[in-house]
Order: C-alpha cells, then structure tokens, then sequence
C-alpha cells in the first residue's frame, strides 16, 4: 500500500513538472483570436495585422484579427478579459485600456490591473499635431493665435472618446489655453478624412496611420509630441521646439490575454513576439512608421502601463474629462 501511495505521489510530481512543458510544445493547436478595439484602418490594427501575419508561421496557426470598436475600447478588452485564459484569445491593450479609462469612467467592466495577463509590450510612436492643407495656421504660434482669436471655432478629430489622440489635445489645451471643440469618430481613417477635406480643422495623428498623409501634404504637420524629432520628419518640431513645454504624447501598444493564462504560453508568447521584431517585414514597418519596439518581459510591459497610467491620471483630472 505504501509503496503504491508513493510511486503514485512520485507520479504526480513527474507530471505536474512535464505539463507545461507538453502544453507549452502543443500551444497553439487551433486558430487565435487577435481583438482589436478600433475599426480597421488605424494604427492599431495596422500593427496587429503586420505582427499576425509574421507570427502566424512560428506558431504554425492562423490569427484572425477581430475588430472590437466602441465605448473607448472598453468593448473589446471587457471581451477579452471575459474570454477563456488559454491563449486563444489575445487583446491590443493601449493607452486607453490600461492608462486612461480608469480615471474617465466612474466604473469600468474590468480591471486593467488583475483582469488581464500582461505578455509583453509592441510599440510607442509618436503623436503630431496636424492641420487641413488650408487651414491659416502655418505653425503652433499661429495656430495658438488663430484660436484665440477665434474662441470656440476651431474643431479637432480623433479616432474617438479616451483615445490618445482625444487626450492629447485635452493636454494641449491645457497647457497652452487653446479653446478647441472636440468631434470624436469611430476611428482613424474617418477623422483623417474629414482633416483632409477641411471638415475638421485639426487633430492630433498618429504616425503609423498618419504618416503618408504627411509626408505628401494632405494634411500639414504642425508640431510632434515628442522629446525628440523624428527621422520621418526631421523637419518638423517637437512641441517644446515650438514653444509648448510638458506636452509629451504618444500612443502605445501591448498583447495582453484574460487573466490567470499559463505561464508557460504567456512565455511562448512573449518570446515569439520580442523575436518578431527583428523580422524584415515588422522592421521595415516600424521605421517607415517611426515606431519604437517595446521589447522586454511581461513585467517590464506592465511596469511601463502602469507608469503611464500614473502620468495621465493627475491630468485628466485636473482637465476634468469623463465619459460617463
């Protein structure tokens, strides 16, 4: 009998050290699910698409994207943090998931901190300031003088309520005393289009979706919101070049799944998706986009949300946006 109980207890403990190792191996077996919480056409999903289709041949499965706009994305990551935590479902968790919401909602459906399994960061890059082709204003100063001169006429886009975009205009605002009328749309590509036509006068833009227009003057670049220039567009200045000082922005990107997934998937993952970086297809992406790579552990993604959500919180509220 005892003999029996402890080549059983020598079995369990063989077993309990080869499963995720077994899991690990067999992961995944069936097609994964990649939620994305804009409509198509942004950057966003322009990066989820460029890095499903390069991880799609290690991982020997298809991922499908599914686009889950509405509610500040709020609607697409509550789905992923009610789905199954077995890494069939995969979330693109942003500034607005896991930084801002917290603080725009009296309440949200989950929690960015304990609802989801962080698996490692993709990118920041950069949001400028861009105007219509016709607009007056040929640079900040003059844009700054335009508004003020004309109080309450001076609309702006954004992709939508809570995206970075919608809040770092807030932050300009804020800083510089602009008085500009907000016209949130259901993602990148119409706002941009309504920048272009003239029907909007402005908005901040990111440059994975907005480069192009850039660099071909459907719309004018007026000012990046970061430290430094870009290598995209080396002629424009940053916001401080340009007179606005404490206006960083930029939006960010990071897979995460449902909370308590595996830890051995969570490091196939993570190990798959820091090596897709370095693929000929995602470089080229993210130099023609001016994007830098998050690289790094799950932890070091989720220290890096968790700072931003520390940075935004203060400004919010002291702008006084809620969305609810």
């Amino acid at each position: 009998m005892y003999r029996r109980q402890f080549l059983a207890s020598l079995a369990a403990v063989a077993a309990a050290g080869v499963a995720p190792f077994a899991r690990a191996q067999s992961y995944p077996s069936q097609s994964i699910r990649w939620v994305v919480p804009y409509p198509a056409g942004g950057g966003t999903d322009v990066l989820a698409r460029t890095l499903a289709e390069t991880l799609r041949v290690p991982l020997a499965q298809p991922i499908v994207v599914d686009n889950r706009p509405g509610a500040a994305t709020n609607i697409g990551a509550d789905a992923v943090a009610r789905s199954a935590p077995d890494g069939y479902t995969l979330l693109s968790g942003d500034n607005a998931a896991l930084a801002f919401n917290e603080y725009l909602f009296a309440k949200l459906p989950y929690d960015p901190q304990k609802d989801f399994t962080y698996i490692g960061g993709i990118a920041r890059f950069p949001l400028a300031l861009v105007v219509s082709p016709d607009f007056p204003a040929k640079d900040v100063k003059e844009f700054l003088a335009y508004a003020a001169a004309h109080p309450d006429e001076v609309n702006y886009a954004s992709p939508g309520n809570g995206s970075p975009h919608h809040l770092a205009m807030e932050l300009f605002k804020h800083r510089t005393g602009a008085k500009v009328t907000h016209v949130p749309y259901r993602g990148a590509a119409p706002a941009m289009t309504d920048v272009m036509s003239g029907q909007v006068h402005c908005m901040f833009l990111d440059l994975a979706a907005g480069l192009s227009l850039m660099q071909t003057g459907k719309v004018r670049v007026l000012a990046i919101g970061s430290t430094t220039r870009s290598k995209m567009l080396p002629n424009v200045p940053t916001l401080a070049e340009a007179g606005v000082a404490d206006v960083e922005v930029f939006a960010f990107q990071g897979l995460l799944g449902p909370a308590k997934m595996p830890e051995d998937i969570v490091k196939r993952l993570n190990e798959e998706l820091n090596k897709a970086f370095d693929a000929p297809a995602v470089v080229k992406r993210f130099a023609d986009f001016g994007m830098e790579p998050l690289r790094g552990s799950p932890e070091d993604f989720r220290k890096f949300a968790r700072a931003e959500a520390e940075r935004w919180g203060p400004v919010i509220k002291a702008t006084g946006i809620k969305l609810d």
